[in-house]
């Protein structure tokens, strides 16, 4: 994947504040992003992907630092978190503040929540607002012949083409090579467990964890 020239990051960033779409490269897909807050927003990319609001967008978290200050972290996702943050696992987590979870109802409660490594961590650490994404596909996309979220630039450009969803900022990274999921683990209660496999194995969290996860 090519790296991402700061100044457009920036651009990126700058756009998200004002309220628009940006769209950034991971080595799994290309994600659709906008400011977490901005419910607007995020309804644009819930309406363009045909997604239902009950499936929240991941809340890219700067670091676990910032995490730490919103979420309750049981133990087991603070193990899997120094593990695998910044990288391919998100975890279910609680607020720590019922009200801030009703007011972020795009993420959802508990708030799916990543940190990232590569061009959408560093969005998320340049942007001055909470940052939600999701794949760039049409959701529920996911059938034998389907083509699955977007890995060029191409994908990128037909989605959009054929949903009219408005992204301000492109960044190209070229060809995403893993063309896998986040893993998804429940960490809402102390006891993790695996919701979703993807580019972190079961095995893995298993061992980090010490125990087999169901």
């Amino acid at each position: 994947m090519r790296p991402i020239p700061p100044e457009q990051l920036n651009a990126a960033a700058r756009a998200l504040e004002a309220g628009e779409l940006v769209i950034v490269p991971t080595e799994r897909w290309y994600m659709i992003c906008a400011d977490a807050t901005n419910l607007a927003a995020c309804n644009s990319i819930f309406d363009g992907k045909q997604r239902p609001r009950a499936k929240s967008l991941v809340l890219v978290t700067p670091s676990l630092e910032a995490c730490e200050k919103q979420f309750v972290i049981h133990p087991e996702a603070r193990q899997l978190a120094d593990a695998f943050w910044p990288g391919n696992l998100a975890m279910l987590l609680p607020w720590q503040s019922v009200d801030v979870g009703v007011q972020n109802p795009a993420v959802g409660s508990p708030a799916l929540t990543t940190n990232s490594s590569g061009p959408l961590g560093a969005l998320a650490t340049a942007a001055r607002t909470p940052v939600a994404a999701t794949t760039v596909n049409i959701s529920g996309d996911a059938g034998v012949d389907a083509p699955g979220p977007a890995i060029t630039i191409g994908e990128v450009q037909r989605f959009l083409d054929s949903t009219g969803v408005k992204a301000t900022v492109i960044l190209d990274g070229g060809v995403a090579p893993a063309a896998n999921h986040l893993t998804i683990v429940d960490c809402s209660t102390p006891a993790a467990r695996l919701v979703r496999t993807g580019l972190v194995h079961q095995r893995a969290i298993s061992a980090v964890l010490g125990r087999q996860v169901s």
